[in-house]
């Protein structure tokens, strides 16, 4: 018989040696053995052509039916615990779902940070001014938006669900789009806040409603790994919309309306397009591709959709509990809220990112205080994001390869410490313009621990229901700490903002604290469980799993990831 602790990663499955096979005649697996991830991980003797399928749940007789597909899982007819293939297979249809899935999620994401980060360019070409606004109104119309971001989060995430996410996220596009490029009529304090309140809920709920669909097609390391490219199409996207910004705001004056209004009604027209062509190039999921535009065939052949389904499974058997478009009812909401053991990571997604967004918020409008003019402004704010993408990705990667989640996030709190210690003890008003931009590009070029703390918070899930309701719930206490941070530099603290720097400095410390103990508390639980689980016999585990009530990671068998 099989015992399987599921970690989240291949290489922390322990596999008894007693395991059997389903029949006498089901084909060899592969040798239980690390999974060389990266291309600089494959040595001379690593063979690709051997047989890449590891030992699972599946391979023992009176375990795999605990864990078989619910028959209407739209995937199921895929499902074979016998199905064999190699690494070079394997690796073969990871690229390719890269290229079919992940790229065009990318895409979309930069249509989202295109659309809510392009005000930053609007502050460079007098966008306040115009409209009679000051900084503490632009502080709320932040806060605005990150509120109903915060509040659109779940309802999202349930309409997602109910819906299924290929129809839906490109319906938010659309209508996102159409509210990103009205803000050209922008008459006043009312107006902007009004479309700040419509952006944030049409976008609220996009992020976790792309990350529990990209979680149909990876095994839980490579989502991780996929998220890190997918923020950093955010900072791509920053990139993007600063060379926009510096281009488009040159046509103020033309028909007489100012640069920023054409910023938002182009850019509005761009995410149009994107939203348009999502609904033709997002399958429901890798058993249904096939469509008038990707072809009667699909994009995968039914080997492909065989090892796809079968990988993702063999590592994580809870994908197939729930449809792609069964809706969650009150009752599973409600017991997915008050899982306990996933509030540290939220408490996390509250503050983690504090310390360095109020300085990203009003670069572009301290460059501009600065005596640098509206074009030099724009191309300023690209070098610390080019930075942030080099460092982000850096970090996933690490967390991935030292299989280290909690000590390799805590990583940015340590590199904005000593920039933020320099912002509260130097005379910044007295000095050169150039070195406290540096400071700034410095700061804001930490390490995000973003995408890590977002297949994070997935793996510690362990089902679909909680992982749609968990990813909700994080994104939401981000955006309540988005709201914290744009709060923090207040108009009577201007423009040197001492007090601000000086919270900024305390909240960081609480952060570094707060990871510490995440870790304590996940270690904690796992060898609570080990007691448990070891203490048992075969016997007593195999009544376990066929008669327990336990669900996704509250199951006795399940291992947090820290």
């Amino acid at each position: 018989m099989a015992t399987v602790l599921f970690r989240g990663l291949d290489e922390k499955k322990t596999v008894t040696e007693s395991t059997t096979s389903l029949g006498s005649d089901a084909p060899p697996l592969g040798a239980p053995k690390e999974e060389k991830r990266f291309w600089f991980q494959r040595t001379k003797d690593f063979d690709e052509n051997a047989i890449a399928t590891q030992p699972s749940v599946f391979d023992d007789a009176q375990t795999a039916e605990k864990y078989l597909p619910r028959p209407d899982w739209e995937n199921s007819h895929r499902f074979d615990p016998n199905a064999r293939w190699t690494w070079a297979e394997e690796y073969a249809i990871v690229r390719k779902i890269d290229w079919r899935i992940t790229v065009w999620a990318c895409i979309m994401f930069m249509a989202l940070e295109l659309d809510r980060a392009n005000i930053s360019q609007a502050l460079t070409d007098n966008f306040l001014t115009d409209l009679n606004l000051t900084t503490n109104d632009y502080n709320l119309g932040n806060t605005v938006f990150k509120l109903s971001f915060l509040l659109a989060e779940l309802p999202s995430q349930l309409v997602s669900k109910w819906m299924g996410p290929d129809r839906w996220i490109p319906s938010q596009m659309i209508l996102w789009s159409i509210v990103g490029g009205a803000q050209f009529w922008l008459s006043g304090r009312t107006s902007f806040l009004a479309t700040r309140a419509l952006l944030g809920i049409l976008q609220g709920g996009f992020i976790p409603d792309v990350i529990l669909y990209l979680s149909y097609f990876y095994k839980h390391h490579e989502l991780t790994l996929r998220l890190g490219f997918f923020w950093t199409m955010m900072s791509v996207a920053d990139i993007i919309s600063a060379l926009l910004g510096a281009g488009l705001l040159h046509l103020r004056g033309v028909l007489g309306y100012s640069g920023w209004r054409w910023l938002f009604l182009l850019e509005g027209l761009l995410t149009l397009v994107v939203g348009v062509f999502s609904f033709l190039l997002m399958p429901a999921g890798p058993c249904q591709t096939a469509s008038w535009f990707r072809g009667k065939n699909g994009w995968f052949s039914p080997r492909e959709q065989t090892i796809i389904v079968n990988r993702v499974l063999r590592e994580d058997p809870s994908k197939s509990d729930m449809h792609n478009r069964q809706p969650i009812t009150p009752k599973l909401l409600w017991k997915c809220l008050k899982d306990y053991d996933l509030w540290p990571l939220y408490i996390l997604g509250l503050v983690f990112q504090i310390p360095a967004v109020p300085e990203q918020q009003y670069l572009t409008l301290s460059l501009r205080q600065m005596k640098f003019d509206t074009f030099t402004s724009n191309l300023l704010s690209i070098p610390y994001t080019v930075i942030h993408i080099i460092m982000m990705l850096a970090n996933t990667f690490a967390a991935e390869i030292f299989g280290e989640l909690t000590l390799i996030a805590m990583v940015g709190q340590f590199w904005i410490l000593p920039f933020l210690i320099y912002l509260n003890v130097a005379d910044t008003a007295n000095t050169n313009r150039w070195v406290i931009y540096t400071v700034t590009t410095l700061l804001l070029g930490y390490p995000n621990a973003h995408p890590i703390q977002v297949a994070w918070n997935s793996r510690n899930s362990n089902t679909v229901r909680a992982r749609t309701v968990s990813a909700a719930c994080y994104n939401m206490f981000v955006q309540a700490g988005g709201i914290i941070a744009s709060n923090i530099y207040r108009a009577d603290d201007a423009p040197l903002y001492r007090r601000g720097n000086k919270q900024l400095l305390a909240i960081l410390a609480m952060n570094i604290v707060l990871y510490v103990l995440t870790k304590v508390y996940y270690v904690w639980r796992n060898k609570s469980r080990d007691r448990t689980w070891n203490a048992m016999t075969a016997a007593e585990k195999l009544n376990y799993l066929s008669t327990t009530t336990d669900e996704g990671n509250k199951r006795l068998d399940f291992r947090f990831e820290h």
